[in-house]
């Protein structure tokens, strides 16, 4: 599964130029620390590296994603496909409409040093730093940028971006996720209408698989 595969095991990150912009780390620092809740639009681009004689493939999915911390987030994929991302804090669950399957796994052993380890799950900017080597990256398209590079070489995931909209008297936002496997696929998420700490309860991310579902455990 396309979004499995990116925001799991690349898919909880989530989660200056001068005086007016804070830089990347601060962003994300201020972003872990202030925004508990979040909801958005998203917008996922993968493209896979070019085989000899052919352009890269691109791929194009939109959906809704919001979170609350610690460790719940949730993914629901409606273009092109139908798919269903929820963890609830023990289980992550995948669900995919079009086959009527259920895929679940437990929480701990496959988050960690994750996109969504960023942007969802750590308390603050040193539990980040146990798994991720965090650099400031230069500011571009009117965004602060972050550098994630996984300090486990174990996994898939190559590095991760982070771009914040963040003004000295604004809480950040998060804009843009820019995931790097190590097989050169590349998957950027770009988020839309992004709102800070809406109230959102733990039956939010709630999960149970539909009547008749195919439910299978990794």
């Amino acid at each position: 599964m396309q979004f499995q595969r990116f925001v799991i095991t690349a898919a909880l990150l989530l989660a200056g130029a001068g005086s007016t912009w804070a830089s990347g780390l601060k962003s994300l620092e201020d972003f872990v620390k202030t925004v508990k809740t979040g909801q958005a639009d998203f917008t996922q681009v993968v493209t896979s590296p070019a085989k000899e004689g052919q352009t890269p493939r691109v791929k194009t999915s939109s959906g809704q994603f919001e979170f609350s911390r610690p460790h719940r987030f949730k993914f629901i994929y409606v273009k092109p496909f139908a798919q269903t991302i929820v963890a609830d804090g023990q289980t992550l669950w995948l669900y995919d409409q079009d086959l009527n399957q259920v895929t679940t796994r437990q929480q701990s052993q496959v988050l960690g040093s994750t996109p969504a380890a960023l942007i969802a799950s750590a308390a603050d900017l040193k539990a980040l730093q146990a798994d991720f080597t965090l650099t400031d990256a230069p500011d571009k398209d009117g965004l602060q940028w972050v550098l994630a590079v996984p300090k486990s070489k174990d996994g898939q995931l190559q590095s991760v971006r982070v771009g914040f909209k963040s003004s000295s008297a604004e809480v950040p936002t998060l804009e843009v996720l820019e995931i790097l496997d190590s097989f050169g696929q590349r998957s950027v998420l770009s988020f839309a209408g992004f709102q800070v700490n809406p109230a959102l309860s733990a039956k939010a991310f709630e999960f149970r698989p539909p009547a008749g579902a195919d439910v299978l455990k990794q």
